[in-house]
């Protein structure tokens, strides 16, 4: 068996690794970046996620993976690429047309050919009748589905093998065929269905996310009105058996919860009224932080008579991982430094060694030498840091639950 995995981000690469280590798949790993080729085939993860690097050296070593900027043939083909917006949140869905388009000329009859990457409804349907317009021999001859990952970062080694998976196909043929092929390394339940239910069901599970995160962040701008520790209140009302209420943040990010409600809303505005409200919460939640950040060192100024010094803690969407898309923190960063140029502004992200457009300081060093600290991303070494009743702290993400 070998298999062509298109996209080797987030997503694509630990399931090739995990596909070729744990289902002894031979994988080509293709990306349109090469420096992404060249450290992948040197055993160089470009990405955080624990324990992965030594698993890919492993896969790497032992050849069962390389990668490549072009595909080869194989017998699945897996389009794992971005799915960003067009503008107005339309799903732009060219990454995927494109990536399907370079591995047509390598379809062969009985070949199986998915799609991971979040998708409007109905995508899985487009693609095949590209596949089937430039190939119309293919038709009925080769496998077509969908099956979107529920993977947590940070824990993405344990969760592609263990969790339960969606494969939806064109038809039941292509259902039973995807189905054979997770589970050569999926030891999660495989759950079948049609490709728009699947598509579907991943816009869905991310939604309901959002709801539940919006509830929380929502509360807690109810709560410093009301002059409540929404810390407190949650954990008190989470006493209740049949209450589960979410911590709130400065916002949503990354590229799941933070953008897959938009594929819902731009498709179904009339339908999707309590989605899109949850969308606008967690966007405001960010807005209203940097407000805050702003309105604090203003009251400083005007009362110390000097500028403070500010310490941003935190440009991860998430905490102790590198992936800063669509992150609130870095948002409200940015729109603080844009609204104070002459301000003494530290920026703190642990888990990156650089940034193009911040320059980035120890979290310790910062957290000394600020006079406002503000805590964007719950970061585990942020928690070893005390409480200091002689600098203005605005926890956003609850560090210290105050």
């Amino acid at each position: 068996m070998k298999a062509c995995f298109m996209g080797l981000g987030y997503i694509g690469l630990p399931t090739a690794i995990i596909a070729a280590k744990e289902g002894n798949i031979d994988i080509i790993g293709v990306d349109i970046n090469p420096s992404v080729v060249e450290q992948t085939n040197a055993g160089h993860l470009h990405i955080i996620e624990p324990g992965m690097e030594e698993l890919l050296q492993e896969v790497v070593h032992s050849g069962k993976l390389h990668a490549s900027t072009t595909p080869e043939v194989a017998d699945a083909y897996f389009m794992v690429v971005p799915t960003p917006f067009k503008g107005n949140h339309e799903p732009d869905v060219s990454y995927v047309e494109a990536a399907t388009r370079a591995v047509i000329p390598l379809l062969k009859e009985g070949d199986l050919y998915v799609i991971e990457s979040t998708s409007p409804v109905g995508t899985t349907e487009k693609m095949a009748e590209i596949i089937f317009s430039e190939r119309p021999e293919l038709k009925d001859k080769i496998y077509v589905a969908y099956c979107p990952e529920r993977v947590l970062p940070g824990n993405v080694i344990f969760e592609l093998v263990h969790n339960d998976r969606v494969i939806g196909g064109l038809n039941e043929a292509s259902t039973a065929k995807a189905q054979e092929f997770y589970g050569r390394f999926v030891k999660g339940k495989l759950h079948p269905t049609n490709a728009r239910t699947a598509e579907m069901c991943k816009l869905t599970e991310n939604s309901s996310r959002d709801v539940q995160i919006a509830f929380a962040n929502e509360l807690s701008l109810i709560c410093d009105k009301a002059g409540i520790n929404v810390w407190d209140l949650i954990e008190l009302a989470n006493k209740h058996p049949r209450v589960n209420i979410l911590q709130p943040g400065c916002g949503v990010g990354g590229h799941c919860i933070a953008v897959d409600p938009y594929f819902i809303t731009t498709a179904f505005p009339n339908e999707s009224k309590l989605i899109a409200n949850a969308r606008e919460i967690n966007n405001y939640k960010a807005l209203w932080c940097a407000e805050r950040v702003k309105n604090a060192m203003l009251e400083f100024e005007l009362k110390r008579h000097r500028k403070p010094v500010i310490a941003m803690m935190g440009l991860a969407f998430k905490p102790d991982i590198d992936d800063l898309r669509e992150s609130p923190s870095k948002q409200i960063v940015s729109r603080v430094m844009q609204s104070c140029n002459n301000a003494d502004i530290l920026v703190v992200e642990p888990n990156v060694k650089s940034h193009n457009v911040f320059k980035l300081t120890d979290y310790k060093e910062a957290y000394d030498k600020a006079d406002i600290v503000v805590f964007l991303t719950a970061h585990t070494p942020f928690k070893q840091l005390s409480w200091s009743q002689d600098k203005i702290i605005l926890d956003f993400c609850g560090i210290f639950k105050k």
